[in-house]
Formats: structure tokens, C-alpha cells, sequence
């Protein structure tokens, strides 16, 4: 199963990120407390570990602006956490080469049925706040994503932590989970909260599918 850690945006979060090593390091690009620039993601990056994918998160953002945010912050992927549509990835791939992610706020089965048609590379289901497009740090809706029957991998995003990881996983499936208030304290990242979901998720590796 693959991990991203996701909303980095300090020096000591991409240390942390490194001791880790997680499969992907999240940039949050829209306008929210775990903003960075595109600017500064590359000068964060210099110290990340090469073997770490980096992921540029975008809400709604205008494809041309996106493209030259990808290419300044040096991404590997972009993930778009708004209402972007079939069309949008369509013009959006003629213009960037690297893996397209698309997250989907699920409310309910048809969602995930939906989110399936999308031409992205993977798909990232996450909860559903009125007014807010990602990181609330509140649990998804597994209930409706699994009575979906999901038939195309996916990340799972939404409050997850070492406490509620083991019940999350026992019951999805998912391709990978994306954390990120999962080790934060006060709105920042916590390496002590991190080292304990790391040594939770390599338990339950052992022992779950």
C-alpha cells in the first residue's frame, strides 16, 4: 500500500518526510492554512529525498496557471481537488506529462461510479464538507465508497491516524491513504505523532490485506 504525506510546507517537515519515506510528499497550491508557494516547494524540495514523488494539490486553478506552478515547484504529479471535469484533464494532460490525480468528495456510491469515468491516472476519495475542498481532517464516507465497489485503485484521504487507521483498513481496500492532520498538533507537523502512525501502519501491513 503507498503512502503520501500530504500539506508540507517547513524545512522540518520535509526532514521528517524523509525519515518517513513515505511513496509521495503532498504541496497544498490552493488558498488554505497549508498554502506554499510554488517557489518555495522548490527550494523545499532540494532536500527531499529523490525517491519521494512530489505532488502538487490544485482546487479549480485555471489550466495555464497550473502548468507554470507545475513547472516552477518541479512536481511530479498534480492532484486537483475541486470540480475540475473530464475536459479540464483532457487539456490539461496535452500540457503536463506527469501523473494526473483527480479527488472526489464522496457523499454517496454514485460519486465513486462518477469519479470512475474520469480520465485521471488515480483517483483520491476523500469526505465531504459543504464550502470546503479538502483537508478538514474529517472522516470520508467508507460506507458509500465501498458500496460502490470500487473496480479501479485509489488513494483514501479524510482524518486519518494511527488511532482509527487499523477499523479504516479493515474496511477498504484502497491503493494508498493520504495524511495529513493525522500527525499534526496545533495546525503543524508533529514528528512524534508521525513516528507513531509509521510504526501503526507497518503493524497492520503484517497483518491486514
Amino acid at each position: 500500500m503507498k503512502l503520501k504525506l500530504c500539506g508540507l510546507r517547513r524545512p522540518e517537515d520535509i526532514e521528517m518526510t524523509n525519515l518517513a519515506k513515505p511513496d509521495y510528499a503532498g504541496f497544498i497550491f490552493a488558498p488554505t492554512r497549508r498554502y506554499v508557494s510554488p517557489s518555495a516547494v522548490r527550494e523545499l524540495c532540494a532536500g527531499l529525498d529523490p525517491a519521494i514523488k512530489k505532488v502538487g494539490v490544485f482546487v479549480n486553478e485555471p489550466v495555464g496557471m497550473l502548468v507554470t506552478a507545475a513547472k516552477i515547484s518541479g512536481v511530479d504529479v498534480v492532484q486537483l481537488h475541486g470540480d475540475e471535469t473530464a475536459d479540464y484533464i483532457a487539456a490539461l494532460r496535452k500540457r503536463f506529462s506527469g501523473e494526473i490525480w483527480k479527488a472526489v468528495r464522496v457523499r454517496a456510491p454514485e460519486d465513486v461510479k462518477k469519479a470512475e469515468l474520469l480520465p485521471a491516472d488515480m483517483l483520491l476519495y476523500d469526505s465531504f464538507v459543504p464550502g470546503e475542498y479538502g483537508g478538514t481532517g474529517k472522516r470520508a464516507n467508507l460506507a458509500a465508497i465501498t458500496c460502490a465497489g470500487p473496480t479501479k485503485p485509489f488513494f483514501l484521504a479524510g482524518g486519518i491516524n494511527s488511532e482509527n487507521l487499523e477499523e479504516i483498513l479493515s474496511e477498504t481496500e484502497p491503493f494508498g491513504i493520504d495524511v495529513s492532520s493525522g500527525f499534526e498538533t496545533g495546525g503543524v507537523k508533529d514528528g512524534a505523532k508521525l513516528t507513531e502512525f509509521m510504526n501503526t501502519l507497518y503493524t497492520l501491513k503484517g497483518r491486514l490485506k
